[in-house]
């Protein structure tokens, strides 16, 4: 029997191709697949023809779904329970350059009687589409861990894509109130309003000025800065980070989520002087749990975040709106229709 699974042929040659449904070995489960959500990451594995050496190499990695069947060694899953994929547990990468992924009515999970981080159950109060969104969230929240967001800071969230808007939700759930999230799409910022956010578009040129009418100002020098404590860049946009570096104030926190794909120059007198903390973040460590715990709180609304749904026969259609992301948040996959 067999069944469509979305894959990368070459540069910017995707394809739904036909292969045999998969079959679970002794430590493997398989996940009838509900939504899988298109990421950023996706777009740019289409654009560099894929990871690594696989070809085809097949896409998804932000998914929902239920246990269809498990393998003889797996325990504590059973047929029918709703779960959420870890794609990087059990060295798996599914959607990330392994021989799995996510956008295809079922999928292999493999390993999961070793990793018991490889599938975690879904509570009933928590819906598939806010479950879709716990791999994009836990990318976020662990970013907040990397940057010790909490309650009392002033944060700058830059850009307002899914992980950006996931920052904000995060944030919140740590105690983060006054948040300012700087994009150049009103469409994407209308969004972050929603979540809670100050918001201001990027070619205003006017982000100085609203950061120190929203955080205060802090002294550097007998020059007067925003008093943003954090920041958080997720854009991958030099120009942001170098932004950043301009605006800190004496012991800001800045966090980098975006891929900056050129390199980025920084004046070492400027980080000195300004006592700047760099870090990088990159994926998730054992956010998933929180992420879960964080939904089912229902602290936080992760509506507004999924902007556009799509089923599977329709994934060219959906792979065309996730690219115009100035008028998309998340786009989410129903691999069922």
């Amino acid at each position: 029997m067999s069944m469509p699974l979305v894959t990368v042929h070459g540069p910017d040659d995707v394809r739904v191709d036909q292969v045999p449904r998969p079959a679970a070995d002794a430590d493997d489960v398989i996940v009838k697949v509900s939504l899988c959500g298109i990421c950023g990451s996706d777009l740019g594995y289409i654009a560099m023809g894929g990871l690594g050496t696989l070809s085809p190499m097949p896409l998804g990695h932000e998914l929902v779904g239920t246990v269809e069947n498990v393998g003889k060694r797996v325990r504590d899953l059973s047929p029918g329970d709703r779960v959420v994929v870890n794609p990087m547990a059990n060295s798996n990468a599914i959607g990330n350059g392994g021989p799995e992924g996510g956008f295809a009515p079922y999928l292999k999970v493999r390993g999961v009687a070793t990793d018991h981080k490889a599938l975690l159950k879904v509570p009933d109060s928590i819906s598939d589409e806010q479950a879709a969104l716990v791999e994009p969230l836990s990318v976020a929240l662990h970013g907040c861990h990397k940057g010790q967001a909490r309650a009392g800071d002033k944060a700058l969230v830059f850009g307002a894509g899914p992980i950006g808007l996931s920052a904000v939700v995060a944030l919140r759930y740590l105690g983060v109130d006054n948040i300012v999230v700087t994009d150049l799409s009103d469409f994407r910022l209308s969004i972050a309003q929603q979540l809670g956010a100050t918001t201001i578009n990027a070619a205003s040129g006017e982000l100085a000025d609203v950061l120190t009418e929203q955080h205060g100002s802090a002294e550097l020098m007998g020059m007067p800065m925003p008093a943003t404590d954090l920041y958080l860049e997720t854009t991958g946009a030099r120009s942001a980070f170098e932004q950043i570096v301009s605006l800190g104030k004496t012991g800001a926190r800045v966090v980098v989520l975006g891929l900056h794909k050129e390199p980025v120059q920084m004046d070492l007198v400027n980080l000195l002087m300004r006592e700047l903390v760099i870090t990088g973040s990159m994926a998730y460590d054992k956010e998933f749990d929180e992420v879960l715990t964080m939904l089912g709180s229902g602290q936080v609304d992760v509506a507004p975040l999924v902007s556009h749904q799509f089923p599977l026969s329709r994934f060219n259609d959906a792979l065309a709106q996730a690219r115009q992301t100035d008028q998309t948040a998340k786009v989410l996959v129903n691999c069922q229709h």
